[in-house]
């Protein structure tokens, strides 16, 4: 028999009439454990822990704004005749591909203001986006959604082997349901570690490191969002779901089954075709800027903001880079370097 639904309090504490949600501090905690890994990196080439901070206080609430404005676009029927519901981010309906599109743009325009090349300081913020994507989604398991399609309880408790309140927190009226929220958070923790680890290879160029981490989380993405029971889905062509259906059908012989999705909403889950889209593009875009030759700067070069005046990568290995401690010295020293040419420079041309 079927253990009652047990359900945490989606609220952690009330300030008066001011209600604190546990999804909202989750999130707050995700985008400081994010910051963290940044700071952390930035260090390493003499950035100054402010940048940071900025870029947070600029992008969380780009990245709230554009995962809103991404699922109510999408789910428009539901918010039309109601649309003081689309301010409640906090009952959840927030979609990552919009957060990361209404962040990236405004990194693009803050990078420039600041004067910093997009993909170098891209590949440093990567970890910590995929960090608070491993984070956030717990505040998913609070508000119980985003799971999965229904599962038996034993294959919680004796296959995957988990503890007492994930199992019942995914008794969702009286059915046991996959538990999508923890598949994608460890895929992500699994995702930091693997680019903490290439982030160190010297063959890493400028930008790769951030065109990876979307291909890890999309290749993860588009295998858990079919187990899923609340997708953002589309009317498309037979053959086009038929493609994604097929390229998904290894999870078959995992044992998995699709999360059900009403045929007459749509037969096409928009995450799982832009996933694909992702990471196409990604792989397309390492080959291309390699074989063009433009992907000159590797991740582990000297980071310099243009606004300093030097419009070049100053003059330091990759191994001065890399020593802790040495970060701000060598930047300043090869600042110095090129200042000094530009003045022998001049002293030619009076003579």
């Amino acid at each position: 028999m079927l253990t009652a639904t047990l359900l945490l309090n989606p609220i952690a504490f009330s300030i008066g009439a001011i209600k604190v949600h546990w999804y909202g501090l989750i999130l707050g905690l995700a985008a400081l454990v994010g910051l963290y890994l940044a700071i952390r990196e930035g260090k390493r080439f003499g950035i100054p822990q402010e940048f940071f901070m900025d870029m947070l206080l600029l992008g969380v609430p780009s990245a709230i704004i554009g995962a809103r404005i991404y699922y109510v676009a999408f789910k428009w029927e539901d918010y039309r005749d109601n649309l003081w519901d689309v301010f409640k981010i906090w009952n959840g309906g927030i979609a990552i591909y919009g957060a990361l599109i209404g962040a990236i743009i405004c990194a693009v325009i803050y990078f420039r203001y600041k004067g910093y090349n997009f993909w170098r300081i891209a590949d440093i913020c990567a970890p910590g986006l995929l960090i608070g994507q491993a984070i956030g989604r717990w505040g998913n398991f609070v508000n119980q959604e985003a799971y999965g399609g229904p599962t038996e309880e034993t294959f919680l408790r004796n296959q995957l082997h988990l503890p007492d309140f994930i199992v019942n927190q995914m008794n969702v009226n009286g059915v046991f349901h996959h538990p999508t929220f923890l598949y994608e958070s460890l895929w992500s923790i699994v995702g930091v570690i693997l680019l903490l680890v290439i982030r160190r290879m010297k063959f890493v160029r400028a930008g790769e490191l951030f065109a990876f981490y979307f291909i890890w989380y999309s290749i993860g993405r588009f295998f858990i969002e079919r187990v899923r029971t609340d997708s953002l889905a589309f009317q498309g062509p037979d053959w086009l779901a038929s493609f994604v259906n097929a390229l998904w059908s290894p999870m078959v012989w995992l044992g998995f089954e699709p999360g059900y999705l009403d045929p007459s909403y749509g037969n096409v889950r928009i995450s799982q075709l832009l996933a694909i889209f992702i990471i196409v593009a990604a792989v397309i875009f390492i080959l291309v800027r390699r074989r063009k030759g433009s992907a000159v700067a590797r991740y582990s070069d000297p980071i310099v903001s243009s606004k300093t005046g030097i419009d070049q990568v100053p003059d330091v290995t990759p191994e001065q880079v890399s020593r802790p401690g040495q970060d701000a010295v060598s930047s300043t020293a090869a600042v110095d370097k090129l200042s000094k040419e530009d003045t022998d420079e001049d002293k030619k041309e009076h003579l």
